[in-house]
């Protein structure tokens, strides 16, 4: 996941600033270092970009830029962290006579639907998601970095199916195997939408997710003549 401002609640003796100001500020620097990122990114291209030009968007050092993020990989992937929680937060609410592939079904289009209405302009929001995904394909070192971070969730879906079934998933391997299919699936779904072929926006790409869930049984368990 995306590098978290730390909450702090201290204030130093003899501060005029009230306790939660310093909080605030580090999230907009945070959040202005995502945004600015984003654009350059989007602009001029993610190898092109440098860490000096990032912190300079925001008139900060690049000593500052390094006290959120420990490089580019990390600003750029920021934007799907909201998602990617959001998701794992879903899952974890799903009532618990769904089968577990119902779970998580219900868990990433109820997360594309409720991130995608939602009303914000968060430099974290899903359409900066979008927008950094269409980029992915086309930039071998940020689709590594987000490669690694998709085994990361993975990994975060095994344990919360698990947990949620009540299994010991060193004994049983039914939630590392459905969650390595669920990855791969919307592995899928995301190069799809990325093509341009299908329906822009948050609901173009649920679309794509629920088509290629629609196929998944067919496909894992059907004759295919």
């Amino acid at each position: 996941m995306a590098a978290r401002t730390p909450r702090t609640t201290d204030t130093p003796e003899g501060s005029a600033h009230p306790p939660g100001l310093r909080e605030r500020k580090k999230q907009q620097t945070r959040d202005a270092l995502v945004q600015a990122a984003h654009k350059l990114f989007l602009r001029q291209g993610f190898a092109r970009t440098t860490v000096d030009e990032i912190a300079s968007a925001v008139d900060v050092s690049q000593r500052t830029f390094f006290r959120y993020f420990a490089n580019k990989d990390e600003v750029a992937l920021a934007v799907m962290a909201v998602a990617e929680d959001y998701f794992i937060e879903c899952l974890r609410n799903r009532p618990a006579e769904e089968t577990p592939l119902q779970a998580l079904r219900a868990s990433i289009v109820k997360a594309w639907l409720d991130l995608g209405s939602a009303e914000t302009t968060s430099p974290d929001s899903i359409h900066s998601a979008l927008e950094l995904m269409r980029m992915l394909e086309e930039t071998p070192p940020l689709l590594a970095a987000h490669l690694r971070r998709v085994t990361e969730q993975e990994r975060l879906v095994v344990q919360v199916l698990a947990e949620r079934e009540g299994l010991d998933p060193t004994e049983d391997l039914r939630p590392a195997v459905l969650a390595a299919v669920f990855a791969s699936l919307l592995r899928s779904a995301h190069m799809s939408w990325s093509a341009g072929q299908q329906p822009p926006g948050p609901e173009g790409m649920v679309a794509v997710i629920e088509r290629y869930f629609d196929n998944l049984a067919p496909a894992l368990a059907g004759h295919w003549r």
